[in-house]
């Protein structure tokens, strides 16, 4: 975990490195594009993590390129159907997707059958950055720390902790911390955090393993209580959280990656033009200051690597499905 976000720390310093020459050099290699709107698919619901971060960065992508960039939600099948729309487009340019760590490493683990193969299907583009998956209990359960919570989860077996999905980031932090406490939840999915949420203020599931961004604001109300993130460090944004691993579960750290994709084939000047962009627009003090105080940690990298990641984690779920049932219910 530590050389992953060792990675992500160089991706962050190169995009602002080269954030000050990308509009010169992204003309030059692709002139002419974009000729027409681009379609920034989000394979998520609304209102989540990737379509805070997806709106606020490709307001910039439309500015700097004189051209509308359209955020288009398909949800479904743990970001699947989304995805295969990017995987099928026209390898132009004009079809991108948010890809994240659960639709090009974790989901072939997941479901018995994939409409793409995500080490093939895809040309990385640039890395968007991290989130935090933060533990959330509500109102009815009270309890004020992890220690609470594995205490009465062990006296209330079947406590159902929701996720945002099945085969998300989220599902498989509170599988491994299930793994780690032995407390006995029940996976109890969902198409999105919205939901979730809901169900949670309203006392239908006890816990929710959450993206920060999309908790964050019912977190600082006081309508839901923070227990723990799954990173390998404390969120800026709730610093008084502790990590799992700070608490002696570092078998459960999960530190969710999202990156943008398109689909295989893409011209490189096409590639770079769009990878430049993303660093361009990632690397401004105004969308930077917005996505950290969402809870999101925001970066940008090189085509490489976003490839050279998404292949070593899906090398590492590959792994870690011997050991844990990621399998769809």
């Amino acid at each position: 975990m530590r050389g992953r976000l060792a990675r992500a720390a160089v991706f962050c310093a190169a995009a602002v490195a080269l954030a000050a020459g990308a509009a010169t050099a992204g003309a030059a290699r692709a002139a002419g594009f974009p000729a027409r709107p681009i379609t920034f698919i989000v394979p998520y619901t609304p209102g989540g993590t990737t379509d805070i971060v997806a709106r606020t960065v490709s307001q910039k992508l439309g500015e700097r390129f004189g051209q509308t960039v359209i955020v288009e939600n398909r949800p479904g099948a743990g970001g699947n159907i989304g995805m295969e729309a990017v995987a099928k487009a026209a390898p132009d340019g004009y079809t991108i997707g948010f890809g994240a760590i659960s639709t090009n490493a974790l989901n072939p683990f997941v479901y018995p059958s994939m409409p793409f193969d995500p080490t093939k299907a895809f040309t990385g583009i640039s890395m968007l950055g991290t989130s935090a998956v933060v533990i959330d209990v509500g109102p009815q359960v009270p309890v004020k720390d992890v220690a609470g919570l594995v205490d009465y989860a062990r006296k209330h077996p079947g406590l159902g902790f929701g996720t945002p999905g099945t085969g998300t980031s989220m599902h498989l932090a509170g599988l491994l911390f299930d793994q780690a406490t032995g407390a006995g939840l029940q996976h109890v999915p969902y198409k999105g955090s919205s939901q979730a949420i809901n169900d949670l203020l309203g006392g239908h599931i006890g816990v929710l393993f959450d993206n920060l961004p999309a908790s964050l604001p019912h977190i600082k109300a006081g309508k839901i209580h923070a227990l723990a993130v799954t990173g390998s460090e404390r969120s800026s944004v709730l610093p008084d959280v502790p990590t799992l691993k700070e608490l002696g579960y570092a078998g459960a750290v999960v530190d969710p990656w999202f990156a943008v994709y398109g689909p295989a084939g893409m011209p490189d000047d096409v590639t770079q033009a769009l990878s430049e962009a993303f660093r361009w627009a990632l690397a401004l003090p105004d969308v930077k200051e917005k996505l950290r105080l969402a809870g999101f940690n925001p970066y940008g990298s090189t085509p490489r690597e976003v490839d050279t990641l998404s292949r070593s984690e899906y090398e590492r779920f590959k792994a870690l499905s011997a050991k844990v049932s990621l399998k769809a219910e």
